[in-house]
Parts: structure tokens; sequence; C-alpha cells
């Protein structure tokens, strides 16, 4: 008997140590800053509108939604967007996916830009004001970017619980609508929590077993993906790596690792599109998510900037 506590105890301790990050970032990115000095006031505008003045926002406040979407649409408009509703009905109510669309120079396929407006009944600074508003300033920097691929901005609705992983996401509809037209979408990249850092040791965790191979310090951004989209992570990681200095790791993993699927680019992957998320690794290192905290103070908008300037040069490239 005591053979077997003092074996479990140590099968549990191994366990709970492969969680936790093992790996030093070899420089701090605390010395880097974006290279537009305003964009971190624009990121910073954007999320204390939705999270602080908006609040939370969901189909069960559903005045709060619209006023999000009125928000968002009227930011893609200031730049110079044509803005498309994809209206869908839920719970006798309608709500609306917000697309933003370039156009691009020739017709050789389509490339997607999404994150989710939603929250669930809290602020959502964090999940998902920051994602929205890395979206709506990759919007604004790309209108004057030369692509020959189409370029859609898209603020998805309901990603988050009860329709999470059901066909009532925002993001399922417009990818089964998308599918149905045989539309040529090349690459998704999802943008889910992109605002939190600490470089504090040990701030981040893991899903069992990958603790020794990434960093202990919660200081980088990360592009997810499947065993079926790893090439597209590749590319999206060695694209961001030329366009900013701020850490970036990759992870290519089975569906059922948890967090590997979790947030809009699961509808993409049901409907065959090769798709990647691009995080701050939510709830593996956020101690405030999806609860009353997540607030827009407790964000770090020079590292969200620098991230965006990374996403904009990934946008390039793959719109070229």
């Amino acid at each position: 008997m005591i053979r077997l506590i003092l074996l479990s105890l140590f099968v549990i301790t191994i366990l709970k140590l492969s969680t936790v990050g093992w790996q030093r970032i070899s420089s701090s990115s605390c010395k880097y800053l974006p290279r537009d000095k305003t964009l971190p006031s624009k990121v910073r505008s954007h999320v204390i509108r939705l999270s602080k003045e908006i609040g939370q926002r969901s189909i069960f406040d559903y005045s709060r939604l619209n006023e999000a979407a009125v928000y968002i649409s009227q930011r893609f408009k200031d730049y110079g967007f044509e803005v498309e509703f994809q209206e869908y009905s839920l719970f006798d109510r309608c709500v609306s996916n917000i697309i933003a669309r370039k156009a691009g120079s020739s017709d050789v396929g389509k490339i997607i830009v999404g994150a989710h407006y939603d929250t669930y009944f809290n602020p959502g600074a964090d999940d998902n004001a920051s994602a929205v508003a890395g979206l709506l300033e990759l919007a604004r920097m790309a209108n004057s970017m030369d692509n020959r691929k189409t370029v859609e901005f898209v603020a998805f609705v309901n990603e988050e619980p009860p329709f999470f992983k059901t066909k009532d996401m925002g993001s399922f509809v417009y990818a089964s609508r998308a599918r149905d037209k045989e539309l040529n979408i090349q690459a998704v990249l999802i943008l889910e929590m992109i605002g939190y850092f600490s470089d504090k040791p040990f701030s981040q965790r893991y899903p069992l077993f990958l603790g020794p191979f990434y960093p202990n310090r919660a200081d980088f951004i990360a592009v997810v993906g499947n065993l079926d989209n790893r090439r597209l992570v590749e590319q999206v990681v060695a694209y961001y790596k030329e366009a900013s200095p701020f850490p970036v790791k990759s992870i290519a993993l089975f569906n059922f690792i948890p967090g590997v699927d979790f947030s809009d680019h699961w509808s993409f992957w049901q409907n065959n599109f090769p798709a990647v998320m691009i995080t701050d690794t939510a709830f593996y290192r956020y101690p405030y998510y999806h609860t009353s905290l997540d607030t827009f103070d407790r964000l770090d908008y020079q590292k969200i900037s620098m991230i965006v300037e990374g996403l904009a040069g990934v946008l390039r490239r793959l719109a070229e």
C-alpha cells in the first residue's frame, strides 16, 4: 500500500511538472517597442470602448451585442471599407457576422482574418476585445496594401458558450456557407485573446507533457494549429518573424489536446478550410479568464501592437 501511494504521488508530480514551462526565452521582450508609436493608444481605445464602455456583450445582453456590432462596423467604414452583415436568426433574434472586404487584384483565392466580438458574461477585455482591436487595426493598416488575393476581415458573433463548438457559432455559419459556395479560401487567421503577458517565471502552463518544450514565462504569442495545418502554422510563424521582434512560438497537435481547437478556427476545420489560431494561450496563462476581472487595465498594449505589426507582415505575404 505504501509503495502504491508513493508511486501515485510520483506519477502525479511528474504529470504536474509536465504542464509547467521549462525553457527560458533567450531575450526579454521588454526592450522592444512597436514601430508605430501611435498604435498602442489606438488598440487601447478599441478595448476600452468594447470592454468598459459597452461591457458584457452576447445574445443574452442583446442591446450591448448590437452596440458592439455598430462600433465595429463603423470603424471598418472609417477605414474605407464597405461593410456586409452576414445575418442569421437565433432565439428569434437577428445576429450578424461583420465583414469588411478588400478585393484582390487577381482572382487567385481569399485570406480570412477573424475574431469573435461576443463575451462570456463578463467585460471581455482580453477575451476578446484585444483580438477585435487587433482585427480593426489590421484592417486599417491593410487598406493601403497591394494584394493579389482578396482579404476579408470578419468579426464573428456567438463564439462563446452555449454556442461554442456548435453550428450556431457565427464562424460556423460563415464557413459552412463558404463551403457551399465552394469559395477558394487559402488561409484563415483567427485572433483569440492576444493581450495578456507576464515575465514572471512559471507564469505559463501547458497541456500534459508539453511543458519541457516551451517557455516558462508568459511573454510570447502562439500560433496554434492541428497536424493537418502544421504547414500553415510554420508559414505564419516564418512571415511573422520577418515583421516583428516580439517572441512567437508555434504548436501543431492532435485536435483532442485541450485548447488546440478552442476558437473560431474549429469551424473552418469542420468545413475543410486551412486555419490557425493566434493567441496568448488564454486559460493556460490568464488568471482572469471568463471572470469579471477580465478588464482593460490588465493588458499590455505595447505588446499587442508589436503582435499586430507582425500579423500585418503575415497578411502582406499571404495576400501577395
